[in-house]
């Protein structure tokens, strides 16, 4: 031990450690001090709140990158799920969580996002809407948002929600504050659990730079060959099959890994000098090239781009701030980046591994617990009893579910398991874009294909990020016996259906669940999603058709109730708000509500305008990406835009028009956006029952009504989050989420 406290304290840079509190303290104070005066989130660059966009023309504002960029749209998306996690607010291991998440959205949009930008400017592509708008800009502004955000994440993060954990007694621990006692039981933990797993690589002439696998943690090791007095690096991959966060003998309180090995480097460095550790990680380009339409077989397509993947250029690399600066050149030389790929971070890197830890079992640090209810009309009903049951009650008329509020399991998990068991059932149709590992969906269609009734299944399997997965459901379902496809060529299958084909005593009936989420039981208790489930005869047949689309080769050009993209849902969209604007035009009222993820297509975005200088009031909520500028004099002002961050993420897809006291309600699996409207099978299904669209209509109503968790667009692009005033009800104070599981509760009912 005498020698290994020795060869640490002659470190020349600090090891790998938990800042203590006071390092951003004067960044983090100045940072909530502008919150509190403005409530809002810092301005991209991007935005210019001098430029005259009232005086553009509407094609103009409708497809300017100079008045809006995806990129830094979904930024400012980032910015506010960050919000969470420094308000007081919210519970203080929520607070974590949503570090956890900003982190991860972070690493997404690096893969996808910014690989794909890396990939435009290697390609030489410069020849975008607006002069000087070529990738290497937008890269440089991403940089510039991107540093301000983790600088202030990481503020968040080591100023106010870990010193306040440590108050309830969760702490991360620095190494050197342990005492003797502990160091050697964690020495033994060392050299049993995680020495044996460990690689040291060297890089010299003989050792080439080794491949450093995507999202991974490394260490970064500069040593000295006293034999020779030579510098050299060498990189240690912290393993993720052992847990980050080590846990010590007092409960709660746990040592980062990576702290562990930096320890005792000793013992993989034997006979150098080890001047710094410092931890590393590099992020690697998801957005590869592909040609469909040139794929002999486009399982085996997807299997080489995910093989592809793993060995794809870098294009960010994190690295501790404290790193040494002549390990830096050697880094960036060896992954081929620039100095605006290079994100030095202060304190904890790989923040997404904060999850485990915002699990530790403190109910007064998390949101009140809340348990899904399920509709009367299904309460008792199970897939392992009459399953007949089921279809009963959907031929009383439709029901609308709504996750998390309403079990998932009870509802939409319970048609497919019922369809699968049931004996009148002869065959079941099923899209699957995303779903859980160990998905009941899944070992429900292959219970069905076992009991030989007819089950064919869509599997995207260009899904990003899930596209492994996908392929080994495909693999699963083909040799259970079900006829399984992959997606058509060119578009992706985004659609939520299941639809099951029923033997009664008239004849053959269709029964579907068409949903605006994925049938994934994780997700659904962390989603705000809606389906429907019906029997009603014409929208079955959309459904057949729609599914004889996907599975052979028919083209359908019309539908009788669903919309469907890229075939005829945008047309329709344009047609319902032309109609509102003629109401308006004509001295009735024109009223539009909308509810969506992203909203992005111009040429909705142009026609809503247009609606707007009709007199049509128009309401928009979206969570995320917005093309559209509301309040701009004249062509704008009767529009406004919300953004809902809350517990849950807001996922529902809700149109409205009001056509003149003759509503028209649909929910979809589509934002209006470009790709969902162009380049993706999607569809909306029409609520057309009252009670149904009564509930519809008071979602809707009390998302404009939040004033806890809505963000308001500004004019010149900024987002502003409401405050409650004094004397707020309820559902103000509380948010649209809080309301509706008080209402969920309350009722024990769904519409229908």
């Amino acid at each position: 031990m005498a020698r290994e406290e020795s060869q640490r304290t002659s470190l020349r840079y600090i090891t790998p450690r938990v800042p203590a509190p006071g390092a951003l303290a004067e960044v983090y104070q100045s940072f909530l001090q502008e919150w509190e005066r403005t409530h809002t989130l810092p301005l991209n660059p991007v935005y210019r709140p001098s430029f005259d966009l009232a005086s553009l023309s509407l094609d103009a504002l409708s497809t300017a990158d100079e008045v809006y960029n995806r990129e830094l749209s979904w930024l400012d998306f980032n910015w506010r799920v960050l919000r969470e996690a420094f308000d007081p607010r919210t519970p203080l291991l929520e607070r974590l969580k949503f570090i956890a998440i900003t982190s991860s959205n972070l690493d997404e949009f690096f893969s996808k996002r910014v690989g794909g930008l890396k990939r435009q400017k290697a390609a030489g592509m410069a020849n975008l809407t607006l002069e000087g708008w070529a990738p290497d800009v937008q890269l440089a502004l991403i940089a510039r948002a991107v540093r301000e955000m983790v600088t202030i994440e990481s503020a968040c993060l080591h100023e106010d929600i870990l010193p306040q954990l440590a108050e309830h007694g969760i702490r991360l621990v620095n190494y050197d504050e342990l005492d003797e006692a502990e160091r050697k039981r964690l020495q033994e933990y060392f050299l049993n659990e995680v020495y044996p797993i460990l690689t040291p690589l060297a890089v010299d002439p003989g050792h080439p730079f080794p491949f450093i696998s995507n999202l991974s943690l490394s260490l970064g090791i500069v040593l000295i060959d006293p034999s020779t007095g030579e510098r050299q690096f060498a990189r240690v991959k912290v393993p993720p099959t052992r847990p980050r966060w080590v846990p010590l003998q007092r409960q709660m309180h746990f040592l980062p890994l990576e702290q562990l090995i930096a320890a005792h480097l000793d013992t993989l460095f034997r006979g150098m000098e080890i001047v710094a550790a410092f931890p590393f990680r590099v992020t690697r380009n998801a957005d590869l090239a592909r040609n469909e339409e040139e794929a002999d077989d486009l399982l085996d397509m997807i299997s080489e781009e995910l093989r592809e993947r793993r060995f794809a250029p870098v294009v960010r690399l994190e690295v501790d701030a404290n790193a040494p600066p002549e390990a830096l050149p050697l880094l960036q030389s060896q992954l081929h980046l620039e100095n605006d790929d290079v994100y030095f971070v202060h304190g904890l890197l790989r923040r997404p591994d904060l999850f485990a830890l915002a699990e530790i079992n403190l109910p007064h640090l998390k949101y009140e617990p809340y348990t899904p209810t399920v509709p009367s009309r299904l309460v008792g009903i199970s897939s392992k009893g009459r399953t007949g049951e089921l279809f009963s009650a959907i031929r009383q008329g439709d029901l609308l579910v709504h996750h998390p509020y309403h079990s998932f399991q009870s509802t939409t998990q319970l048609f497919v398991e019922a369809a699968a068991r049931d004996p009148q059932v002869l065959a079941i149709k099923q899209t699957i874009y995303r779903t859980s590992d160990n998905s009941p969906i899944i070992a429900a269609l292959i219970d069905a294909a076992s009991r030989g009734k007819q089950v064919a299944v869509l599997v995207e399997v260009k899904a990003r990020f899930d596209e492994a997965k996908n392929v080994e459901w495909a693999r699963k379902l083909e040799e259970a016996g079900c006829h399984v496809a992959y997606g058509l060529v060119g578009l992706k299958t985004h659609c939520k259906m299941s639809l099951a084909i029923r033997e009664e005593e008239d004849g053959l009936r269709a029964y579907f669940h068409i949903g605006t989420g994925n049938y994934n039981a994780k997700t659904a208790s962390t989603y705000t999603d809606l389906g429907l489930l019906s029997c009603n005869p014409e929208i079955a047949a959309d459904l057949m058709d729609l599914f004889n689309y996907l599975t052979g080769y028919s083209y359908q050009v019309d539908y009788r109730k669903l919309l469907v993209a890229p075939v005829n849902m945008r047309q329709h969209i344009l047609e319902l708000i032309d109609q509102e604007i003629a109401h308006a035009l004509a001295g009735r009222e024109g009223r539009i509500i909308a509810k969506m993820n992203g909203l992005e297509d111009s040429s909705i975005v142009r026609k809503l305008y247009e609606a707007s200088q009709a007199g049509v009031n128009i309401d928009l909520i979206v969570r995320g990406n917005c093309r559209l500028r509301p309040g701009l004099p004249g062509v704008s002002e009767n529009i406004r835009v919300i953004s809902i961050i809350g517990r849950y993420l807001e996922h529902s897809r809700i149109f409205y028009f009001a056509n003149n006291g003759d509503p028209r309600y649909y929910i979809s699996s589509a934002d209006w956006m470009r790709r969902n409207l162009s380049s993706r099978i999607e569809a909306a299904a029409p609520i057309e029952d009252p009670r149904l669209q009564e509930y519809l209509h008071m979602i809707l109503h009390s998302s404009l009504n939040d004033q806890r968790h809505a963000w308001e667009l500004l004019p010149d692009g900024r987002y502003r989050q409401r405050q409650p005033s004094v004397g707020s009800n309820a559902l103000e104070a509380g948010g649209v989420q809080n309301y509706l599981m008080q209402h969920t509760r309350m009722t024990s009912t769904i519409v229908g």
